[in-house]
């Protein structure tokens, strides 16, 4: 008993230090991999070791395993004209892991990859009507899609670190299930499985994604700290920034703006009550105000309020719903996404209107209506880049 306790004190006194070193290593990767990945400007291993307080040896160590990981990429030296060794600059890795950001939409699917720079390496986006469609259909043809896009870049070299699902409703990240979408029809299924992929895929809503692809900025117009993202298009979803992180509520379902009720003698609405206001401001009912098909393209909505040729009046139907929303949350950015980007010089004046007339506030804040900058099909950006800030998140997984 005296041998075997020996033995067994040997072998397990030092786990725990064992542990902590190797969480010390985890924490401290990924706090090298955030100072490459979060400045305007590249860093050298001198610079990481000044922005995270790490002894430069322990820096240029690890840096050593995030370049060998693929994750970060040396720059040719630069000198600065002083004595000593010539700077290496460090930057995100190009083409070696990537995230897969998927959607399904009422008029598209659509895939697309970006690597660990944010650039676009590979998109399908194909249009469709998926009113009222079926759920096991739709999804294993947007699981096709992924297929081809992930097989594409994976014979190229990289590696699909996971995918994002954005969806238009009530979505559960947690349980990977959607409640209800009811433009699309579903309600209570479990998508993942239904794409039939052998990637890690997770669920969220499309107009947050949307906002995170917005807060992620690649424009010379940084976003907000806090904003009102909405996300305007057959359907109208929101989400709410508040101090660059997304508000969620509850249980995540916050931002649903297209069933504020904006006139209870109006349409019935896809959810089943009256007067919502998607059926004023939607795109298909924008379309149809404007003499068009309900499925038209947008470009032939825009080519007619050019030329004069139709009316839009869905600027003050989404300027009411806005100003109860500004009323209620308390933020007076609103950035207009999805079709209200191209529609914006035509919605502007009518939304400021009734910003202006119903905020409370509104004598004493600067209320502003800016269009969106992460540009078209925003939310399989938002979904690659967050599969790409779990890598970030534990560099040591690809280490």
């Amino acid at each position: 008993m005296t041998t075997a306790g020996t033995a067994h004190e040997t072998t397990t006194r030092p786990g725990p230090a064992a542990a902590r070193q190797h969480s010390l290593r985890e924490h401290n990767l990924e706090l090298v991999a955030r100072a490459v990945f979060e400045v305007p400007e590249p860093l050298s291993r001198a610079g990481v070791a000044t922005a995270t307080g790490l002894a430069r040896a322990t820096v240029s160590t690890l840096v050593d395993q995030l370049v060998a990981a693929g994750l970060v990429r040396e720059l040719p030296a630069v000198t600065g004209g002083r004595a000593g060794r010539p700077a290496v600059p460090l930057v995100p890795a190009p083409r070696t892991v990537v995230g897969l950001g998927l959607e399904v939409n009422v008029d598209y699917l659509g895939a697309r990859v970006l690597d660990l720079t944010g650039d676009v390496v590979a998109e399908r986006v194909v249009p469709g009507s998926f009113h009222d469609s079926d759920p096991t259909a739709v999804l294993a043809r947007l699981g096709a899609l992924a297929r081809e896009l992930s097989d594409e870049v994976t014979a190229s070299g990289m590696t699909v670190a996971g995918a994002r699902l954005a969806l238009p409703g009530l979505v559960d990240p947690r349980a990977g299930t959607l409640q209800v979408a009811p433009n699309l029809g579903w309600s209570s299924i479990e998508p993942v499985p239904l794409l039939g992929l052998d990637l890690d895929v997770q669920v969220a809503n499309e107009a947050k994604l949307a906002a995170l692809a917005e807060l992620a900025g690649g424009s010379d117009v940084a976003a907000p700290d806090s904003f009102v993202f909405v996300s305007g298009d057959v359907g109208i979803g929101a989400a709410i920034v508040v101090d660059r992180r997304l508000f969620l509520g509850e249980r995540g379902w916050n931002g649903e703006i297209g069933h504020v009720v904006v006139d209870p003698a109006g349409p019935r609405c896809s959810c089943g009550a009256f007067g919502c206001l998607e059926q004023y401001a939607g795109k298909e009912a924008m379309m149809r105000a404007a003499g068009l098909p309900a499925d038209a393209p947008l470009a032939d909505l825009v080519a007619r309020l050019r030329a004069d040729d139709a009316d839009l009046p869905a600027g003050r139907a989404l300027g009411s719903a806005l100003a109860d929303f500004v009323n209620l949350i308390d933020i007076g950015t609103i950035v207009l996404g999805g079709a209200y980007t191209e529609l914006l010089p035509w919605l502007r004046a009518d939304v400021e209107a009734a910003l202006t007339e119903r905020v409370l506030a509104a004598p004493f804040v600067d209320l502003q209506v800016r269009a969106a900058q992460a540009g078209p099909h925003a939310a399989l950006t938002g979904g690659a880049r967050e599969v790409l800030a779990r890598v970030l998140a534990d560099p040591s997984a690809w280490v």
